[in-house]
Order: C-alpha cells, then sequence, then structure tokens
C-alpha cells in the first residue's frame, strides 16, 4: 500500500509518499481500505514538533472513512464490506494517512449512507471534539450563551450545529465573506473577528476555545461561573490561570453514534472545502496551516 510518511520534523515538506507492506488487524481489530482522510491542526501539529508521536519516522493522521477489508479475531461489530467512519488509536499513532488503517472495531461507527466518504472522514475527530466538548465537558443547556471563536472551521462549524442542537443562543467569530455561512448553520449572532474584539461580550455561559493563545480575552466575556474549554495544548496553563479546563479529544464509539445519527437525519452537517491526492498531503496541510479554511480539508487515497 502507500502512505505518507516522515523521517524529520518540519514543514510541508517533510512528508513523503512511500510504498510498504499494509497492516493485518489484530484481536478485536479491523482494516480498513480509507477511502476518505481528515486533515486538522493536530496532524500538523505533530508533523512540526512530533507531540504525543515523539520522534520521527512515523505518519499523523486519526480521521478516516472507508470499507471494512478485513476483520480480526473477536469482532463481532462488523463484516468485510461494511462502510465505516472512526478516529483511531488517537493520541498514538494511527498512522491515517496511508490506503489502509487498522484499529480497534470500536473505535469506528457505521458510515450514514447520505454521508459521502469526503463527508464523513470530516466528522471522526472534528465532530467528537465539539460533542465532547459542548455536550459531555460542559453540559450546555437550552438557552445558554456560547461563544465559538472560529466558527467556519474545521471543528467550529460543527461545534455551532452541537451547540443549537442542545438549544444554546450561539455566537460565533468568522471572516465577513464567511458570516451568511455560519448563520446558516445556526449561529444566531456572528462577529467578524477581523474588525471586531470580544469586548462588548458578556454573560457568556461556555465558551469553545477553538483557536489558541487567545484565553485571557476569551476568558473575559465569560458570566461568573462561565466555563472556557480549551482544544489547545499550548493554553494549558493559561486555562487554569482562569480555572478553565483543557480538553483532549478521546476515541468514542458511543460519540461517533450519536454523530451518525444526527448526520442520518440531516441535523448535522460536514462542510468540506477541498480535497487532495494523497500524495499531496504536504500541500494540503500548507492550506491548511493558513488558517483561512472553510470546513475540512479532505485526502482521497
Amino acid at each position: 500500500m502507500r502512505k505518507i510518511t516522515q523521517d524529520e520534523l518540519g514543514g510541508p515538506e517533510v512528508l513523503r509518499l512511500v510504498e510498504v507492506e499494509a497492516p493485518a488487524p489484530g484481536p478485536t481489530e479491523i482494516l480498513v481500505e480509507t477511502r476518505a482522510i481528515g486533515v486538522n491542526p493536530v496532524d500538523w501539529k505533530a508533523r512540526t514538533n512530533g507531540g504525543s508521536l515523539g520522534a520521527p519516522p512515523f505518519t499523523v493522521g486519526w480521521e478516516v472513512a472507508g470499507i471494512v477489508a478485513a476483520t480480526g479475531v473477536g469482532v463481532t461489530r462488523f463484516a468485510v464490506g461494511d462502510e465505516v467512519f472512526g478516529m483511531p488509536w488517537f493520541p498514538q499513532e494511527a498512522a491515517a494517512y496511508a490506503e489502509f488503517v487498522t484499529g480497534p472495531a470500536r473505535h469506528f461507527t457505521g458510515k450514514p449512507p447520505n454521508l459521502t466518504f469526503e463527508e464523513a472522514a470530516g466528522l471522526g475527530l472534528a465532530g467528537l471534539t465539539a460533542l465532547q466538548a459542548l455536550v459531555e465537558t460542559a453540559a450546555v443547556l437550552p438557552g445558554q450563551r456560547v461563544l465559538i471563536p472560529a466558527a467556519a472551521g474545521g471543528v467550529g462549524h460543527l461545534a455551532v450545529q452541537v451547540a443549537k442542537m442542545r438549544g444554546a443562543y450561539v455566537i460565533g467569530t468568522a471572516s465577513a465573506a464567511k458570516h451568511d455561512l455560519v448563520r446558516s448553520l445556526g449561529a444566531d449572532q456572528v462577529l467578524d473577528h477581523h474588525t471586531e474584539d470580544y469586548s462588548a461580550l458578556e454573560d457568556i455561559d461556555v465558551v469553545l476555545a477553538t483557536v489558541g493563545g487567545r484565553i485571557p480575552e476569551l476568558a473575559a466575556t465569560l458570566r461568573p461561573e462561565g466555563l472556557i474549554v480549551a482544544l489547545n495544548s499550548e493554553d494549558a496553563q493559561a486555562v487554569v490561570d482562569v480555572e478553565g479546563v483543557l480538553m483532549l479529544v478521546e476515541p468514542d464509539r458511543a460519540g461517533l453514534d450519536v454523530l451518525a445519527a444526527h448526520a442520518l437525519e440531516g441535523e448535522l452537517r460536514v462542510l468540506v472545502e477541498q480535497v487532495f491526492p494523497l500524495a499531496e498531503a504536504g500541500r494540503a496541510h500548507a492550506i491548511g496551516e493558513a488558517g483561512h479554511t472553510t470546513g475540512k480539508l479532505i485526502l482521497r487515497p
């Protein structure tokens, strides 16, 4: 099979396409022939500093959709030929930038038939992040005011929809050209992050800090007893200083089932901005790192 690997830390140019033996599923694991792979900020952060993967060589990527090609001993949840999506192994190496990926069967769920593989691939890590942050960590309630910076981004556009499904009043930030899109996802109010700051906001119940390095100004919008949930490890100390929490997304079959059910009912849309061949993973990273993406960037093996 073909996969992307890297032998050193660095920029997008360190990613290279190689040919290796396909993996085999172990007990309780499935082998997935990948049809689409989600590209996320954690991918280029790992490419640059190693993160939880340590020193190279390694292959980044955790968000996949595809077809079950083989099952390991003990698997009862899936059969060969099933269409699935998920987020295997995170934050350990899943090596998802590849034509075949193995992972625990319960790190996947069935792909909703109304989603393309590209849309399903964009739902695993980003969708679980939004769900675990807003539903399980912040326990957003109807009528609460939720602030979501970068509301048109990979996590942000899903978080807007999750917060609305909880009955929240959602305030998003995005460039002016994306305001109509963010409103179409359910946002009640949208700020232009180029021309407006957060100083006019107050009495926010929950802030989802999708963008790193902004904790003090985001926390200033909170009402007493409000909560800020940070998603970037660089904010670990800053979020403690304002009595918030740092959340790291986890593989979760139940959460994937919830996301799949909402997508099947048309209540959760996955926006795909651009699809790249696997060999162009470096170009996808360069575009993602520029920080102007609407929805998801996807690799197609």
